[in-house]
């Protein structure tokens, strides 16, 4: 089973880039989770970010987007999913 980075409007998109390049660095299988249009931005920055980390060792990434629903506060809510694969 992957691990999960969930991202909030808060997040700092630099910080999860980090720890994007350094899942990727390490082999591990991961997915980027977002709720709401302010945090689906922070998730598509820090995946922006994170590819210009691993760019020089001659890694390219890949993002395939998927619903997800999950429970917040005991409501359903609608989730994107970013699942990051290398090229």
């Amino acid at each position: 089973m992957s691990e999960m980075i969930k991202v909030a409007a808060k997040s700092d998109s630099n910080k999860v880039a980090g720890a994007i390049a350094g899942m990727i660095r390490d082999g591990k299988s991961f997915e980027i989770q977002a709720v709401g249009a302010g945090a689906l931005n922070q998730a598509m920055k820090a995946i922006a970010i994170a590819r210009g980390f691993v760019a020089p060792n001659g890694i390219d990434l890949v993002c395939v987007p998927a619903f997800a629903t999950v429970e917040i506060d005991a409501q359903e809510r609608t989730a994107i999913r970013l699942i990051l694969k290398t090229a």
